[in-house]
């Protein structure tokens, strides 16, 4: 796995070993930010505050502040993919720029000095098949970190549909076992 764009092009990303997290593909984040370049409902990715939760490698959050953004606030559980993220973010020279919880996502709360948000970019990455994503959308909507305007990239199963309501699908895109959808909030 690797940088596929921006000023960290190219750089190597270390994953974390075992079968706990999911990466995303080189050819699938490539083509998420591409869409998030070009798309008319996208904020600007120059000065972004990102999340990347559920983060894993934490390849979504990389490729953000490789891309402009300005700050990411990874949020992952499990040792290893954090290990990996503290090993991404120290070789890649990131440390001022990022933060990393260990909370379990449903249950964030984010205190005020770890905070950047609120956020323009929400990465949401869950277990697929857990119904993860409308507690955690909640806890980020009751503290006030969803930014006018945001976008919401949730991958999920390709079976599995988002069914949350307040949220307006801008677009779909599949590849292979994933379905990464666009979202924001309704009305935004």
């Amino acid at each position: 796995m690797r940088i596929v764009g921006g000023r960290n092009r190219g750089r190597n990303i270390t994953a974390p070993s075992g079968k706990t997290t999911r990466p995303t593909s080189d050819q699938a984040r490539e083509s998420i930010f591409n869409i998030l370049k070009s798309a008319p409902w996208a904020p600007a990715m120059d000065g972004a505050t990102v999340i990347d939760i559920f983060a894993g490698s934490g390849a979504l959050g990389l490729e953000a502040l490789s891309r402009g953004a300005e700050f990411c606030l990874f949020v992952e559980t499990e040792p290893k993919a954090r290990a990996a993220i503290r090993e991404n973010t120290t070789t890649m020279g990131l440390g001022g720029v990022t933060r990393l919880h260990r909370r379990d996502a449903t249950k964030l709360r984010i205190e005020p000095n770890n905070l950047r948000g609120p956020f323009t970019h929400i990465f949401l990455d869950p277990p697929y098949n857990k119904k993860l994503a409308r507690p955690v959308l909640r806890k980020l909507g009751e503290q006030g970190l969803i930014a006018d305007g945001a976008v919401i990239i949730y991958e999920m199963g390709k079976d599995e549909e988002p069914n949350l309501r307040g949220y307006e699908i801008h677009d779909t895109r599949k590849w292979g076992a994933a379905k990464v959808v666009f979202m924001g909030l309704a009305g935004n």
